[in-house]
């Protein structure tokens, strides 16, 4: 299984404990694969978790190299959404599951009212709070990132961009009021010259 985006290991550690799977990390920055590497090793994973600095948009790996391909928190950091999630089917052998988490922002009106707040006033506080002027800056990005992404990129769009890249049975489940969001799908098998 390929764990795109995997950062400090936390969702690969999760897959992990959850399957019985062997599991390659990738993540783009060096830091964050030095802290998920640290976590592995004291949660006694080694010898089913392995890492490498990749681009999502670039992976090296070689044409339907994984069974499976989770990633969390993504597309917001890439410049074409689509380009990417073809990029990481191309890596899925077919029948093979693609699953991410990503935030989302609640459509319900009070749960938007309560998200906005949290994100522009809440977040930016208690960063500010816990870690100063650089966890106070994360808090105020995250908001208006996660907006501004559905706004270019609603959800309707991520699920075509799934269907062009050959995946099928696209799911789609809303979490936390609609702040977070789950979406799912299959690669496509080839079709058979004799039609099967």
């Amino acid at each position: 299984m390929l764990d795109v985006a995997c950062g400090p290991a936390g969702v690969t550690q999760a897959i992990a404990h959850a399957t019985d799977a062997r599991i390659v990390g990738v993540d783009l920055t060096a830091d964050m694969l030095r802290q998920g590497v640290a976590n592995v090793a004291a949660a006694n994973l080694n010898d089913r978790i392995s890492f490498a600095i990749a681009r999502a948009e670039e992976l090296p790996f070689a044409d339907e190299s994984f069974d499976a391909l989770s990633f969390s928190y993504l597309m917001r950091y890439v410049d074409d959404p689509e380009a990417t999630i073809a990029e990481l089917a191309r890596c899925v052998a077919p029948g093979g599951t693609i699953s991410c988490l990503e935030f989302y922002v609640p459509s319900w009106p009070p749960a938007k009212a309560v998200w906005a707040l949290y994100t522009r006033i809440g977040l930016p506080l208690l960063g500010f709070l816990l870690g100063g002027k650089p966890w106070y800056d994360v808090g105020r990005f995250l908001g208006p990132s996660i907006s501004t992404h559905y706004a270019r990129y609603p959800i309707a769009a991520h699920v075509a961009a799934w269907h062009a890249a050959g995946l099928r049975d696209v799911g789609v489940r809303e979490m936390s009021f609609g702040g977070g969001v789950v979406m799912w799908a299959t690669k496509e098998s080839p079709i058979k010259p004799d039609g099967g």
